[in-house]
């Protein structure tokens, strides 16, 4: 039997949970190994939020080059440089993942192992590197942060043609002539809406009966306004049912409100969701329990099944965003490193608020419960909405698609959630977030004194309306 390297705790996976939860384990003096399959970062830097938003800023400036003239300003032809668009966007994931590989390289009790992790026992980690070799390591405490991968639906055909997913898009030399996307959620939509600004012809096909099954029918029916006005083609109840390759072309069969058609385009782009990596890590020869997508069991302290192990993360499932990841190392650290001396009571995921921010443009900031949710949970509510052409910013910059919405408590008045469609609703978002996280009346917003012009002034309208509908 193999000897085994023994650890104070072994980080699986350095996302944006791992890596920080590895270092503050080291200071705290703990011998550390932070295992990691391919890059410094995970997902986040390396193919989610940090490439994606370099692009779609590349989008927007493409965007407003084309509607100069509308503020009076005249520009010649608009070209776009694929090739510079993804050095850019290159360069700046190198620079984000170099400088989180030297800091954590440059740590005292912490050693960064390459390779893939795969237990052997609760408390034992078999790495393999990628030129074969092996080693085991050991530790007390193990923290599992191996995130997800780009879900593959069971399209018949997809296995005999080349498509795309959300990381090999974005290494794309040259603009697709058709972009066929399949799925409705945020990746797709942010792709698509790219890749129109960049000239592509672009259909997203959604099997569900809106964009965005999570948000309100309201939202998603304005955000596909706002992608149709933008020139993108958008297929509801529509299910692909076989994919091929002709005469160079990519043809997707789609069967819509029962008929048949058949889409030719250049590239496809699966946008069907994602999975758990929990598959390549032997989880059962721990003892850790999954549940029957795969996701790690966890209880509210991002305790799995055995003790001593922890998953943080999109790997339990719940919400996927970084911010949620990296809350996740904060409970971690404080139970472990913090409450413990100073006798606080646990934190917990439990009632947390999730925000969350889907990058098209104009932006949907999201926090909070929908008007869904709050009437499925039979809550009296009172619920705001508000035009973007009535706020005065964004007809200033001549930016008004879209509007705002609140859903009130009507018996406290505290804000329950909020959904900003509008130009930067991702930061009027967290102005709501904050008012929520201080369990504010919706009323001190109101009344509150705001900056004139800016976006967060339309606060006071938007809670006017509120009360102009009693």
């Amino acid at each position: 039997m193999t000897s085994s390297q023994q650890y104070d705790a072994i980080v699986i996976g350095s996302g944006q949970a791992g890596t920080p939860l590895s270092t503050a384990l080291a200071q705290a003096g703990m011998r550390t190994a932070l295992i990691e399959r391919e890059h410094v970062g995970g997902t986040c830097i390396n193919e989610g939020c940090t490439p994606t938003k370099t692009m779609v800023a590349s989008g927007r400036v493409a965007y407003l080059a084309r509607r100069a003239a509308d503020y009076g300003v005249h520009t010649g032809p608009i070209n776009i440089d694929l090739q510079r668009v993804r050095q850019r966007k290159r360069d700046i994931v190198n620079s984000f993942r170099n400088g989180s590989q030297s800091r954590i390289e440059k740590a005292a009790n912490l050693e960064l192992i390459f390779g893939s992790a795969s237990f052997t026992g609760p408390e034992l980690v078999e790495v393999r590197s990628k030129d074969g070799r092996q080693r085991v390591v050991s530790a007390k405490y193990v923290f599992i942060n191996a995130g997800t991968r780009a879900s593959r639906p069971k399209l018949a055909g997809l296995d005999e043609i080349p498509f795309l997913d959300n990381a090999s898009i974005m290494e794309l030399d040259t603009v697709p002539d058709h972009l066929l996307v399949l799925g409705g959620g945020y990746i797709g939509l942010e792709f698509g809406q790219l890749f129109r600004r960049f000239g592509s012809r672009v259909t997203i096909i959604q099997s569900a009966g809106q964009l965005l099954t999570g948000e309100d029918p309201d939202i998603a029916d304005e955000v596909a306004k706002i992608l149709r006005q933008d020139g993108v083609e958008i297929l509801l109840k529509a299910k692909a049912t076989r994919v091929s390759r002709s005469d160079g072309s990519i043809r997707l069969e789609v069967q819509e409100q029962g008929n048949s058609t058949t889409l030719a385009g250049s590239h496809l782009l699966i946008a069907t969701g994602r999975v758990p990596n929990s598959d390549t890590l032997n989880l059962p020869a721990a003892g850790i329990q999954m549940n029957d997508r795969g996701f790690i069991q966890v209880n509210d302290r991002l305790e799995t099944t055995v003790d001593g192990v922890y998953a943080l993360g999109d790997i339990k499932g719940g919400p996927a965003f970084t911010h949620i990841s990296y809350d996740d190392f904060r409970i971690i650290r404080a139970n472990l490193l913090e409450n413990k001396a100073t006798g606080k009571k646990p934190a917990s995921i439990a009632n947390r608020l999730v925000p969350y921010t889907l990058f098209i443009d104009p932006q949907l900031g999201r926090v909070g419960l929908t008007e869904t949710e709050a009437r499925t949970q039979n809550r009296h509510i009172r619920v705001a909405k508000l035009p973007m052409t009535s706020v005065a910013r964004a007809r200033e910059v001549d930016e008004t698609r879209g509007f705002m919405k609140v859903v009130v408590d009507g018996e406290n008045n505290q804000i329950l959630g909020a959904a900003i469609l509008g130009i930067e609703g991702g930061e009027v978002m967290a102005a709501l977030e904050i008012a929520m996280m201080g369990k504010l009346s919706y009323t001190a917003l109101r009344d509150g004194v705001f900056a004139h012009p800016t976006l967060a002034e339309s606060l006071n309208n938007l809670f006017m309306a509120m009360d102009s509908s009693k």
